[in-house]
């Protein structure tokens, strides 16, 4: 299909054909989740569900690709939705306008090959974890503050997150280094790329390392945990 056609090379046909049967859920649809998406939707995911119980306000202006003088109020993964027929038509696209919760994690995510973090809560991201692990999916994490970044590839029962945070209810750097424009940019799109690469069964994984980014000082580490 022309659409996919300058994947090609560096994707096989036949592995461009299998991202149509491959489904993904991505839990934010904020600063990390909207480039998430549109790179997925692009790529040709066939399945994306995108979970966002926020609407967009102003202050999502300066970073939020999803976010825009029109959508201001309106839900997150509805916009999401709007965009991906945009963008993709060709793609099932399921937006669920909930927070993900102990109730509702379970089922939201059920079905899916990977799961993707873009969220800003260090809490939920436990659950994702633990949640994600029992139903024996991938998960993807990713998290931004200011000029820094980080990316980590969490298998079932590697309990990556433990080695990362100290304490389920730490407090994440965000909201004392800010969120710039371009820090969610570059790690939505290596958290895709790693996707990809659990999807495909393809090259080095991020598994059990930790991805960290310093843009400030260009300090790119790989740590191991």
């Amino acid at each position: 299909m022309k659409r996919y056609s300058r994947n090609m090379k560096m994707l096989s046909k036949d592995e461009n054909e299998r991202l149509g049967d491959f489904r993904i859920s991505v839990i934010g649809c904020g600063g990390l989740g909207g480039y998430i998406i549109e790179m997925l939707g692009r790529l040709g995911i066939g399945n994306i569900t995108a979970v966002d119980g926020d609407v967009f306000d102003e202050t999502n202006l300066n970073r939020q690709l999803l976010s825009n003088s029109d959508t201001l109020g309106q839900y997150k993964a509805l916009i999401a939705e709007k965009r991906m027929k945009l963008v993709n038509p060709l793609i099932k696209f399921t937006s669920v306008t909930e927070k993900i919760t102990e109730v509702n994690a379970e089922k939201i995510l059920s079905g899916h090959d990977l799961v993707i973090d873009a969220i800003d809560k260090i809490e939920t991201r436990f659950l994702l974890q633990s949640t994600a692990s029992k139903l024996n999916i991938p998960m993807i994490h990713g998290a931004i503050a200011g000029w820094y970044g980080q990316v980590a590839t969490i298998f079932p029962g590697d309990n990556t997150l433990e080695k990362i945070y100290p304490t389920r209810d730490a407090k994440g750097l965000e909201s004392e280094l800010g969120n710039p424009s371009f820090t969610p940019a570059l790690v939505a799109s290596i958290e895709v790329a790693e996707a990809l690469k659990v999807l495909l069964n393809r090259g080095d994984l991020l598994r059990n390392k930790l991805l960290y980014i310093d843009l400030l000082e260009h300090d790119y580490m790989v740590m191991e945990l």
